[in-house]
């Protein structure tokens, strides 16, 4: 049985912390590692809310954070996400089901298309010397909070 009222307060707090994501990546390219942590320990309260079971709900939500971590981890070594990206991303994983985790990846990779050709536009106009830093994170939280918006706006879902 699901808690509603707890439910979409911890979407909300969700998103709220995407947000705050997203605006320390535009300004420092950093998402910062207390957050992430906090993302990641209040899944828990979500999923107690929503009536997880332990067995197989909750082990298939840290299997799929782990799985999402480590895929994600191996993007970092090869230089093509960020440290904070990664956590982000590993952290979201633990709140949302796989076929949605799906959604989030596909939207956050076509929103972190347009997001790069921006910023490597904007790089070469300004005639910035360097590689340009693309603030990821962005893109991350606009996938994510789809989802969140389903829960909110979608009365049908």
């Amino acid at each position: 049985m699901e808690n509603s009222i707890l439910v979409y307060g911890l979407l909300a707090t969700l998103a709220i912390a995407l947000l705050h994501a997203a605006y320390t990546d535009i300004v420092r390219r950093e998402i910062e590692d207390w957050l992430n942590v906090a993302i990641a320990l209040t899944a828990p309260v979500f999923w107690w809310a929503c009536g997880l079971s332990l067995w197989p709900d909750v082990a298939v939500q840290l299997a799929l954070g782990a799985g999402v971590f480590l895929f994600f981890a191996m993007m970092f070594a090869l230089g093509a996400m960020g440290g904070g990206d990664v956590k982000l991303l590993g952290a979201l994983a633990l709140w949302f089901p796989w076929q949605v985790m799906a959604q989030v990846a596909i939207v956050m990779s076509l929103v972190g298309a347009v997001l790069t050709v921006i910023v490597v536009a904007e790089h070469k106009m300004r005639r910035k010397l360097g590689q340009p830093e693309v603030p990821y994170g962005v893109a991350i939280a606009i996938a994510a909070l789809w989802p969140v918006g389903e829960r909110f706006f979608n009365h049908f879902a």
